[in-house]
């Protein structure tokens, strides 16, 4: 891999991470229009590179990070789905990783998106703030979080489709997606690390670096950037993109 390619993957993973259309479907189609094969260390370069982002969210939401307990209690919950039915279905997982599967699921989840924001009315009653989410919300977020280890369904996309069936106001369902990243995405780097940390050697290091920092800075100014597009727009335009995206690859590309 060189700079260049990692340049171009740390800024598709930076702006895809957090907006609900699949920042590993897209890192996946990425590789493929750029002739990157899918090995073990490609894929777990995929997977280091979200960290950038994910400390991206840390940066952004530093304060409630850093100063709620009770929040993290509630981020522990909606972990623990993923993190259960990650390390029984890991070899699984891996071996969905390819550009058909992202593309039907980028097809199936923009449908979904648009159902839902058709149908969904925000209301008094709907949670307002992260700090107010139940433990039960929390646990069925993690439970549609598990939906997105399936590459091409989003994780963000899925949290966000979870929060607002069970009552979360739009912007709520967001952010407490962004924080529900956190601890997911800690423990995949960290697990995908200690199964091939082996197979990465010096060379690799300067692609790591690249794509890393470029993910954090673009992840940064996406995440400020979507949490004001939702306050005067609905999710239906990130449904229709999933959408053409999918059928594109499926009928031109693939």
């Amino acid at each position: 891999m060189t700079w260049f390619d990692a340049l171009v993957l740390g800024v598709v993973e930076g702006v895809t991470e957090f907006l609900p259309v699949s920042s590993t479907g897209h890192l996946i189609l990425a590789s493929k229009l750029m002739g990157l094969n899918q090995t073990e260390v490609h894929k777990t370069f995929e997977v280091v590179i979200q960290l950038g982002s994910i400390l991206a969210v840390i940066f952004a939401f530093k304060e409630k990070i850093f100063h709620s307990v009770e929040l993290w209690k509630r981020l522990i919950v909606g972990f623990i789905p993923t993190a259960v039915l990650g390390l029984s279905l890991y070899k699984i997982i891996k071996s969905l990783f390819a550009p058909e599967t992202v593309a039907y699921m980028l097809i199936i989840g923009g449908i979904v998106f648009i159902v839902v924001e058709l149908l969904y009315k925000e209301k008094e009653h709907h949670v307002a703030h992260v700090e107010e989410v139940s433990y039960k919300q929390a646990f069925l977020i993690g439970l549609f979080q598990s939906l997105a280890m399936v590459p091409g369904t989003s994780r963000s996309g899925a949290t966000i489709i979870g929060g607002l069936l069970i009552g979360l106001g739009r912007r709520t369902a967001t952010e407490f997606s962004f924080l529900l990243a956190v601890p997911t995405m800690l423990a995949a780097t960290a697990y995908d690390l200690l199964k091939h940390h082996n197979e990465f050697d010096f060379s690799d290091a300067q692609a790591l670096a690249i794509g890393f920092v470029t993910a954090f800075v673009v992840a940064l100014v996406i995440i400020k950037w979507f949490l004001a597009f939702i306050k005067r727009h609905t999710f239906i335009p990130f449904g229709l993109y999933r959408i053409v995206v999918g059928v594109v690859f499926l009928l031109f590309v693939l």
